[in-house]
């Protein structure tokens, strides 16, 4: 008879995860065979965790050096728990234990248990989306790489003016949009990004000097393209006058030695 008084278990990424199985048996432990399976959240494959059979075992080959049995020795402890450390996003799925002590087939030789691994929002980007001026739209945008589970983002204003945080927005995307800005609508504005096990923050000012500087990048860019042009003209001129020259040049030099030749070798050349 195989049990686990779990049936999930949660832990942050990179701690320890107890996935606890107990059994019984009335016959003698000699043929005793304890086996951990993993069946990965992502894939359809399952893997080896631990294989115990009489005395010997083995380990799964990624889960060596983080794999501890709690409880020794299994035949005698009637206690088949272990612990694996380190624990990743991908070490999330179903871990089962499975229990056989011939000739007892009574009862049920199998326990499951769901392992959840929870990680922290990563320290979200944020970015504006728009010509800040009175009267466009403006988009604000937040987001975190990692999260487990996926990370609520909270908009706040704090302008130092205003009472408290002003909370503006909270939902799973992110996005904050300003469909008609006004300059009342300018100022500082933080995106908390949090799940169950944690948050991060990042925060971002919309004023009228991100306008100005708009228009000065613009501006700044057109001048850069006019001076492009106007130097990839000056290079093609430059290239077809010294083209112009050198076949000028030829052409002189070529006459110089038709006139330097005498003319009886010049009737010679010609015969």
């Amino acid at each position: 008879m195989v049990t686990s008084p779990q049936k999930v278990v949660n832990v942050s990424i990179y701690d320890t995860a107890e996935l606890r199985c107990n059994f019984s048996t009335n016959e003698p432990t000699q043929q005793l065979t304890v086996a951990w399976t993993f069946y990965p959240k992502t894939s359809p494959t399952p893997e080896q965790v631990y294989y115990y059979q009489s005395g010997a075992e083995v380990i799964g080959q990624r889960f060596k050096d983080r794999l501890k049995v709690l409880y020794s020795p299994l035949n005698t402890t009637m206690n088949a728990s272990i612990s694996i450390s380190d624990m990743r996003i991908v070490d999330a799925g179903t871990y089962m234990c499975e229990v056989h002590n011939l000739p007892d087939i009574s009862g049920i030789a199998t326990a499951t248990v769901i392992v959840h691994v929870f990680e922290k929002p990563s320290y979200p980007f944020c970015a504006v989306h728009g010509d800040v001026a009175t009267g466009h739209l403006v988009t604000l945008t937040c987001h975190s790489k990692k999260g487990n589970p996926p990370p609520m983002y909270t908009w706040t204003r704090t302008d130092k003016g205003t009472t408290g945080n002003m909370l503006i927005s909270a939902d799973e995307t992110g996005v904050l949009s300003f469909r008609n800005i006004s300059q009342f609508q300018f100022g500082k504005y933080q995106c908390n990004a949090s799940n169950t096990v944690g948050f991060s923050t990042c925060t971002i000012t919309l004023n009228s000097e991100m306008h100005e500087a708009t228009i000065v990048g613009a501006v700044i860019g057109a001048l850069l393209a006019a001076a492009f042009v106007a130097l990839l003209a000056w290079s093609i001129s430059h290239h077809l006058k010294k083209r112009k020259h050198e076949a000028t040049k030829s052409n002189a030099e070529t006459a110089a030695n038709y006139k330097a030749v005498p003319p009886q070798e010049m009737k010679e050349l010609q015969a």
